[in-house]
């Protein structure tokens, strides 16, 4: 049922936030003057939500609920059974349609003159100028690939002056938060002044990509013991029939992978391995608990609020929410990296010998700045030439045999830029090659 909405109802509804907007406060920002046009001024905000599971469903409702009138959101999943328990503007009835148009349907239908756009896409399938319509960005994501994929974008969208400086209009805020379990962060990046989300990837849980060289030849963690097992020797053995893809969900599937993990684990002495953590490592599981997803969500809608309205000084920058044991929560600022891969706006730097294999280089990429499937590229006498590419059969098999080659016979000399590109980033990566003699090798160690 849709709530009534004249001017008594609004005025009424609408007196909390007039007692931030309408006055001075102890924390406001000092740039603040108190103003009865401020409210109105949140209807015409736009804003983006990316993600409708159980962290978006609840930013959706605070967003609506604090008077925000023009939101979009963006989930290219549909809605499962087991969705049902935290992801609450959805019902039974709801199962299998699209998690971004339900919500919005929902939200609407329960509050007048909110206005929310669906999408029914990944990210990766709108580009600058779709971002560039909003005001603030707002991620309840469980992806940190995703996560990295919209910080690139942002950045590639900033605009630079003759100091290159960022120019303040090109920066659009993303308000970041993600929940695992009883655990929870929230930050606000402001691209050109804050950390990114690359400047701080050491803060997330540990990737789930790793280099084939590490997972082959040299496994430390528990981790590559099942990553081993699925992806070289379930391929090779096919236990269960060629063609049969490994369901994380069967029982069968993930013991056979268990003993055989634990068979290399103990072989290279590591330890971790039970069904559980296998079948975590195998689903990508990052579990998820209700009260976790209010409580960040309510911090990044407060962030929101005062990004829009400039009333409050905002968090600095990054909150992270505890309660497994009492609640504990703490904010700091992290630090923004001079050498940031994605937000310095300069080439990094890889030392490598000079006698190394492309496969070594590739193997430094993935492992160093977390890559997925690198696309690299460079120019060698005035002509580009691709390196390496997986995004397709036809240009893995003309660039696999590259690996096996060294970095001289492929022209890779002292000082050379590459472009690296990755699904994880909307943009490329400037690579610069500084090649080392073994004799140096040597003396460094």
């Amino acid at each position: 049922m849709t709530i009534p909405d004249d001017d008594s109802t609004k005025r009424k509804r609408w007196t909390h936030l007039r007692r931030v907007l309408e006055r001075a406060g102890p924390f406001k920002d000092p740039n603040f003057e108190p103003s009865t046009e401020l409210l109105s001024g949140i209807e015409s905000v736009r804003i983006l939500i990316i993600g409708a599971g159980g962290l978006g469903c609840e930013l959706l409702k605070d967003m609506a609920l604090m008077g925000f009138c023009r939101i979009d959101i963006i989930d290219m999943d549909t809605i499962d059974l087991a969705n049902l328990n935290r992801q609450f503007l959805f019902t039974k009835t709801d199962i299998g349609k699209s998690k971004a148009e339900i919500a919005a349907k929902f939200i609407m239908n329960r509050i007048p003159n909110c206005n929310v756009t669906p999408h029914m896409n990944k990210i990766q399938d709108f580009d600058a100028s779709f971002y560039s319509q909003f005001r603030i960005i707002v991620c309840g994501l469980d992806s940190i690939v995703a996560r990295r994929w919209i910080n690139s974008m942002l950045v590639s969208m900033l605009q630079y002056d003759e100091n290159n400086q960022v120019v303040p209009t090109s920066i659009i805020p993303l308000i970041d938060g993600g929940t695992e379990g009883f655990k929870g962060n929230a930050r606000v990046i402001m691209h050109g002044y804050t950390s990114c989300i690359e400047c701080t990837l050491d803060l997330f849980p540990p990737q789930v990509n790793f280099p084939q060289c590490t997972i082959a030849n040299n496994p430390r963690l528990p981790e590559h013991c099942v990553e081993w097992v699925t992806s070289i020797l379930w391929p090779k053995e096919k236990p269960f029939g060629p063609g049969v893809n490994i369901d994380g969900d069967s029982v069968e599937h993930i013991q056979w992978i268990v003993e055989h993990a634990t068979k290399r684990a103990n072989e290279h002495n590591i330890t971790g391995i039970n069904f559980r953590f296998t079948q975590g490592v195998v689903k990508r599981i990052i579990p998820a608990v209700a009260s976790t997803n209010a409580v960040i969500a309510s911090i990044c809608a407060t962030e929101v609020f005062k990004l829009a309205t400039s009333s409050v000084l905002l968090m600095n920058n990054y909150t992270m929410f505890n309660d497994i044991e009492g609640i504990y929560m703490l904010t700091y600022p992290p630090e923004k990296r001079e050498d940031c891969p994605i937000c310095s706006n300069v080439p990094v730097r890889v030392q490598i010998n000079e006698t190394a294999k492309f496969q070594e280089l590739v193997d430094q990429l993935i492992e160093k700045y977390q890559l997925i499937a690198p696309l690299i590229c460079t120019q060698i006498d005035g002509q580009s030439k691709t390196l390496y590419m997986t995004s397709t059969q036809q240009m893995l098999e003309l660039t696999k045999p590259h690996l096996r080659m060294t970095l001289q016979e492929l022209g890779l000399t002292n000082g050379i830029e590459m472009l690296v590109g990755d699904p994880a980033r909307a943009s490329s990566m400037r690579v610069i090659i500084s090649l080392t003699s073994s004799m140096e090798t040597t003396t460094a160690k």
